[in-house]
């Protein structure tokens, strides 16, 4: 696992004997928190893509539901705080650095495409309030760029 983990320029973190920490770089998402469990039968995998949404539970947890039909080895799934996860599994024979790397490449691709749909599904209002509190200041909205069209075309309806 280390030699997977190495090979791919990963700083894992082993916490305990095959027990690894790794941050996934990312760019809607700017990093990806990943455990890696080497067991006598599995490497299993969890990582922390969203923190319980603020509104919206059933379109949220139905959008990731729908989403799993896409995903290949990982799926969404939620912890007993509500904290959405990516898990998948790979059997202890089939550990190879391509496989880790192709679990860690699924892991990144789709913790950063979801990202953003999470937070507008999950964090709407959230995200309006600070839109509207940073734009009222003049203050940067740089990194909420990414939702300027639809915050703007309730601003325009508002107005």
């Amino acid at each position: 696992m280390r030699e997977a983990l190495d090979g791919l320029g990963l700083v894992a973190l082993e916490t305990r004997p095959g027990v690894f920490h790794v941050d996934l770089p990312g760019e809607k998402k700017l990093t990806t928190p990943c455990r890696l469990s080497v067991g006598d039968h599995a490497l299993s995998l969890h990582a922390f893509v969203c923190r319980n949404p603020d509104e919206n539970h059933l379109v949220v947890y139905r959008w990731l539901l729908a989403r799993n039909m896409k995903l290949g080895a990982v799926a969404f799934s939620i912890d007993s705080a509500g904290d959405i996860y990516l898990v998948g599994k790979i059997a202890a024979d089939q550990v190879t650095p391509d496989a880790v790397d192709a679990l860690l490449g699924e892991v990144l691709s789709t913790a950063d495409g979801s990202f953003n749909a999470i937070l507008e599904l999950g964090f709407a209002t959230s995200i309006r309030r600070e839109w509207q509190w940073r734009v009222s200041r003049d203050e940067s909205t740089a990194n909420l760029e990414a939702f300027r069209g639809w915050l703007e075309s309730d601003q325009d309806s508002a107005g």
